[in-house]
């Protein structure tokens, strides 16, 4: 079920700039028993993202109402904001009005032992692009990742892991990604690519509270293959810790993870 701006509908313009040019930024959330996870947070990213773009955000007080309307218990809620209608061509008229959609869809099916076990994943080929003026920005052209999800089929691996054009590793096709590191959970910089997602923010700052340090560094695959234990992490998801990339192995370190987890619920 879905509304565009504020209609129950399942079309979009065809000149909408999302369906031209991938145009726009979304969210992803997950709502537990009525309530939406780090709402908050969710916004404040959105609205951060379509500031970078030159996108007017919708207001918090219509997208809570829109989400109501939806009636979500157990699902999953996607916010897209869309630069807008025009012309072709990539100059956008000065009084373009974005256009918003808000859809409910049912959460992913993870393995009951992902969390006990631990997730595997892969390294990509394809390459996470160079570009400062996006990078951190959840915006709507995701044909990188794509790409990315087209290199595998086995249900076995959970996400592939994506480098730069230098070798540093920048995220996973769904996720960020957490190394501990000496004792420090390490995190790839988001500086010149890659989304910075609410989880990863959320526990970079936690850094003052619950024994938890977590810093931004430069990060390769033979820092992650000598790290002491690693996780990746979205909003729907949560904190997956990771038993191997492809034929490396780690400790899964549960007690570390739950404090983790339990740090985040503080947060709600």
């Amino acid at each position: 079920m879905r509304l565009v701006n504020g209609a129950s509908s399942d079309s979009l313009n065809l000149s909408d700039r999302a369906i031209q040019f991938g145009d726009g930024v979304f969210r992803t959330m997950k709502v537990t028993a009525g309530q939406i996870e780090f709402w908050s947070q969710h916004y404040a990213k959105l609205a951060s993202d379509c500031a970078r773009l030159g996108i007017v955000a919708p207001s918090e007080a219509i997208l809570l109402a829109e989400i109501a309307q939806l009636a979500p218990v157990d699902h999953s809620i996607k916010i897209i904001v869309t630069r807008g209608e025009s012309a072709r061509g990539y100059m956008m008229p000065a009084d373009i009005v974005p256009n918003r959609i808000v859809q409910r869809a049912a959460l992913p099916l993870y393995a009951s032992n992902l969390y006990t076990e631990g997730a595997v994943l892969r390294v990509c080929e394809t390459q996470a692009s160079w570009q400062p003026a996006l990078a951190g920005v959840k915006h709507l052209n995701r044909l990188e990742n794509v790409l990315a999800r087209r290199e595998w089929s086995d249900p076995a691996i959970f996400d592939g892991l994506m480098l730069d054009r230098d070798g540093f590793v920048i995220e996973g096709v769904m996720s960020n990604v957490f190394a501990l590191i000496n004792g420090v959970w390490s995190t790839p910089k988001l500086d010149c690519s890659g989304v910075a997602g609410v989880y990863r923010d959320m526990l970079l700052n936690m850094n003052a509270c619950d024994d938890i340090h977590a810093i931004e560094c430069d990060l390769k695959l033979v820092d992650l293959f000598a790290a002491d234990a690693i996780f990746v992490c979205n909003s729907l998801a949560g904190c997956v810790p990771v038993r191997a990339i492809e034929q490396h192995r780690f400790p899964l370190k549960p007690r570390l993870i739950n404090q983790l987890q339990q740090a985040l619920r503080q947060v709600r």
